[in-house]
């Protein structure tokens, strides 16, 4: 639709989905997140789906909540009630989500990129996290920053506002890869198609075991691990990779 400003195609198993709303920088307005839950949905419905890409037109991948809506609303109506939903749904989605950024990220962009599983951004990007500037916490997009961000980091940018780049952004857990713009799609595909040869429920399983808090006993985490192990050793997708490996040839889910 020509009024949308989240669009949503998948080829090759890949789904993804553009932020298209140049003029606002992609803010976070109330029309994008609507279309962006709706979106995430579809392609963690669709078994067809094996990986989602979140990209952007223009030259700003999301510039944050959508400021001119925030004014004048109340605590209850501020779209900041919802963002936690978006996040969420990017977090523990069973398909491996990949952030692709051209361009800059502030505040609410930069908890998106937080919550994905990989972040590619060209090396020109820039992020900061500016919300003490204008007098608010950084509250929601803390929840996927922090487990992402160096402890020293987290402290230094989520007090100062300092914008800081994508070389940055490596180092401190942000982004798994920062590239020349030129490059930028060669290595989203590469990312995605590395994601693509592994079992859907294993991706899965394996994002489920990513965020699952360890039993401070070793003996009781290993116990669980050796069930969660066995359980798909045995599963139908495990003995068809194992016989797909055995046979040299692909598994029946590569795309």
């Amino acid at each position: 639709m020509a009024d949308e400003l989240v669009h949503y195609a998948v080829e090759a198993g890949i789904a993804r989905i553009t932020l298209d709303s140049p003029d606002n920088r992609n803010a976070l307005s109330a029309q994008l997140r609507r279309e962006l839950r709706a979106h995430l949905s579809t392609a963690t419905d669709d078994d067809a789906v094996r990986v989602i890409v979140l990209d952007h037109t223009g030259p700003v991948f999301c510039a944050g909540m959508d400021l001119k809506e925030a004014g004048g609303a109340s605590a209850a109506a501020q779209g900041v009630q919802e963002f936690p939903a978006i996040l969420q749904q990017i977090w523990t989605s069973p398909k491996p989500v990949v952030a692709k950024l051209a361009g800059p990220a502030r505040a609410g962009g930069v908890g998106i990129v937080a919550a994905a599983d990989i972040a590619v951004a060209a090396t020109t990007a820039t992020f900061a996290l500016t919300e003490v500037r204008i007098g608010v916490v950084p509250a929601i997009i803390s929840v996927t920053l922090l487990p992402r961000l160096l402890p020293r980091a987290a402290h230094e940018l989520f007090l100062t506002g300092e914008q800081f780049d994508a070389a940055r952004a490596v180092q401190i857990g942000l982004l798994n890869s920062a590239v020349p713009s030129t490059d930028l799609d060669d290595e989203v595909a590469r990312y995605t198609s590395m994601l693509a040869l592994g079992g859907p429920k294993a991706l899965a399983g394996t994002k489920a075991m990513l965020r699952r808090e360890r039993p401070a006993d070793m003996t009781t985490d290993f116990a669980e691990m050796l069930a969660l192990s066995a359980g798909f050793f045995a599963s139908e997708e495990g003995q068809e990779g194992i016989s797909a490996f055995a046979q040299k040839r692909k598994a029946n889910w590569v795309p």
